[in-house]
């Protein structure tokens, strides 16, 4: 049968028409596809920044209050409880009720905590506001990763994870270059203020940025998944996921939190000495980052299946994290800077491909569930390697042992996701 023409004459199938109109809507998906990954690479900043703002204020607010180390002890020590008592329930609440509103809540109310700082009296005020925070800000990275299988395509998903996961890394280094010179001109209570009123210029651009994006077709039995944490920890891949989180978090957590003391106690330089290296190290870090995001979708153009280019881009990245020990008989601090900040460089390249890897083949209805599992395996090993570090430390073994471990710490962490996921097969293929 021959279709009917429409009302002004012009055939559906005419190429003309539909390129035209395809062009038209493509370069619009296009436009707010780039505006998804901006907003949640700004959002992650504004997450790193919120959260240093006590940190890096720390001696002007003790000097104000009369505080000490206790207090802030308590603080820190609050905020690890409230960050992994949240994660146990944000990846839920993120598929229940939809990336949108889920995120766009949780930056309002950390933006709210965040400037109620300023205004807290007394220690018991200072300790709620912190924990709300911290609670509502373990939403992002659950959040960030929902948001990439959601909304975005399989070639475009990696390179998105990749820039979000620079963000941590010049959160890091924005942060003191901000938030000090601004208290120390306007007051400590007003870095606060700022910093969380920024929360709310983003919320405007999110509402108005993710308002024509439309989840993509997935698997048809994804569609009708349930949203239930039985589900997620049946599924091998959620297992996968927390190992390899585990795994390789526990160095990363040692690193950043180790680092400055190695170049310490290795090389003795002195707290302005260590500076340079200690960036050095951290912005070889971002740059993995984004390669891990372009090296996977390079790697399908060149033809490979998405189990190849996954796990191969593993593979590459576990690589280049065995030579780190040879860092602590490096003849200078900066060489040594240089051979971490490569392990630290494959570290985000690794991290980015679990996200990847998340985004990729766990269905939509629960990703951000299996996101914060995995969240919690990496928080629950960090605190094992900081006790396990001052241990070692304490008795003479030196940083030597957690630099064995981080060598094959990567290529463990690749095994065991091919021991549990021979094969992994992206929900868009399923699709297809």
């Amino acid at each position: 049968m021959t279709e009917p023409m429409p009302a002004g004459g012009v055939a559906q199938s005419d190429p003309a028409f539909v390129t035209e109109e395809m062009r038209v809507t493509d370069r619009t998906l296009a436009r707010s596809r780039n505006f998804l990954i901006a907003l949640v690479f700004f959002g992650t900043i504004l997450n790193y920044v919120d959260r240093q703002v006590l940190s890096l204020l720390k001696p002007t607010i003790e000097a104000a209050y009369g505080w000490g180390d206790a207090e802030f002890a308590h603080f820190a020590a609050m905020s690890q409880l409230a960050a992994a008592t949240a994660l146990l329930l944000v990846g839920w609440l993120i598929d229940r009720f939809g990336v949108r509103l889920a995120y766009g809540a949780a930056v309002v109310i950390w933006s709210i905590a965040g400037m109620a700082h300023a205004f807290a009296a007394n220690v018991t005020q200072f300790v709620t506001a912190r924990v709300i925070l911290v609670a509502a800000e373990s939403v992002n990275t659950p959040a960030a990763v929902k948001a990439a299988a959601q909304f975005l395509p399989i070639r475009q998903r990696s390179f998105a994870m990749g820039i979000v996961n620079t963000a941590p890394n010049l959160g890091n280094i924005i942060a003191p270059l901000t938030v000090i010179p601004f208290a120390a001109i306007y007051g400590w209570q007003a870095a606060f203020i700022v910093t969380g009123a920024l929360g709310f210029i983003w919320i405007g651009l999110w509402v108005v940025g993710t308002r024509h994006l439309q989840p993509l077709p997935r698997s048809a039995g994804a569609q009708n998944d349930k949203l239930s944490f039985s589900e997620a920890a049946r599924d091998r891949t959620t297992w996968a996921i927390a190992g390899a989180k585990a795994i390789t978090d526990m160095f990363w957590w040692f690193f950043t939190f180790w680092l400055p003391d190695l170049f310490h106690k290795v090389f003795h330089l002195s707290q302005e000495q260590l500076v340079g290296p200690t960036a050095l190290a951290f912005a070889l870090a971002a740059l993995g980052a984004l390669s891990g995001g372009s090296l996977f979708p390079l790697l399908l153009s060149r033809g490979l299946s998405v189990n190849g280019a996954r796990k191969l881009a593993m593979l590459i990245f576990a690589l280049c994290v065995v030579p780190v020990p040879i860092a602590l008989g490096a003849a200078s601090p900066w060489l040594a800077a240089s051979i971490i900040g490569m392990g630290l460089f494959a570290h985000q390249g690794f991290s980015t491909n679990i996200f990847g890897f998340a985004a990729d083949s766990v269905p939509a209805a629960r990703v951000a569930t299996v996101m914060a599992i995995g969240a919690v395996a990496g928080n629950l090993a960090g605190f094992g390697i900081q006790e396990a570090t001052g241990r070692l430390l304490t008795y003479g073994y030196g940083y030597a042992p957690l630099f064995y471990g981080a060598a094959s710490a990567y290529l463990l962490a690749l095994g065991w996701v091919h021991l549990l996921v021979p094969r992994i097969l992206a929900e868009d293929e399923k699709a297809a």
